[in-house]
């Protein structure tokens, strides 16, 4: 209903594997698993390096569940039972910190990006951006300087479900719209084509 894109594993066996294979933004986890303790994940994901936040859900309310938690490498613990909106706010704070030094507000040349309301300024214009196209600009933004490719947008803004296509047009579009967009409020272009590899957001 935020607009995340979400995948469920039932298990902890699940969970180990699809966080081996898969690069998730952020990892809501339940210490309490049919096959184990959801801790054991973190220890997993932990000793492979793999990167994402990490939200901890439980009924236990112990300081020790919560202190252990925290030390092993979640970000963030949450007690059931709990306001979804609380758990969208703490999913919003893990992935600012995680990627923009928690800032509420990103600001990059005559860019300005307001996180908590999904509002984007140029030169002090508001541009009205469709949620895929805001996403993107984000992804950008904390790829700055990298090769980006078309399928790492597919899967960052589609997830694994998209149905899998030979052609990446609709990739083109969003990129394409967007550019379009800021250079209008007088933006610079900034997303460069790399042909044959995918995009790139450059500084200057």
């Amino acid at each position: 209903m935020e607009g995340h894109i979400c995948e469920a594993a039932l298990t902890l066996d699940e969970a180990v594997q699809k966080a081996g294979v898969n690069k998730y933004d952020c990892v809501i986890l339940d210490i309490g698993l049919p096959d184990g303790n959801g801790l054991d994940l973190i220890r997993d994901m932990k000793s492979k390096r793999l990167t994402g936040g990490i939200l901890i859900l439980s009924a236990k309310s112990s300081l020790d569940d919560k202190l252990l938690g925290l030390k092993i490498g979640a970000d963030d613990y949450l007690t059931k039972p709990f306001h979804f909106a609380e758990l969208s706010a703490r999913l919003n704070s893990i992935h600012r910190r995680n990627n923009f030094l928690g800032m509420n507000e990103i600001i990059f040349n005559e860019i300005r990006i307001q996180t908590e309301d999904n509002q984007v300024y140029v030169n002090d214009k508001l541009l009205i951006l469709t949620k895929k196209e805001y996403d993107l600009l984000l992804f950008f933004m904390a790829n700055r300087n990298r090769i980006i490719t078309k399928e790492s947008i597919v899967e960052h803004l589609w997830g694994d479900n998209v149905i899998l296509t030979d052609s990446f047009d609709f990739v083109y579009t969003h990129v394409k719209n967007l550019r379009k967009k800021i250079i209008a409020a007088e933006g610079k272009n900034y997303v460069k084509c790399i042909y044959g590899f995918g995009y790139k957001f450059i500084d200057s």
